[in-house]
């Protein structure tokens, strides 16, 4: 191999360990936001209505 080949080989081997450098970095900063979601899609049980008897005691009492 000449000296031509020899540096574009040695420039492969760079760009390939600089684009995992920047993969490896980039792959927590890019994680953050799917974990964020995840916590919008939790279904919950829907709250149990009121019943209505704290009117009826305030009624029941002013009476008295």
């Amino acid at each position: 191999m000449n000296m031509f080949a020899h540096s574009v080989a040695d420039i492969g081997k760079s760009l390939l360990r600089a684009s995992l450098l920047v993969l490896m970095l980039a792959a927590p900063v890019l994680a953050v936001p799917a974990s964020q979601s995840f916590g919008e899609n939790i279904i919950e049980a829907p709250s149990p209505k009121a019943k209505g008897i704290g009117f009826a005691l305030l009624v029941i009492l002013q009476r008295t």
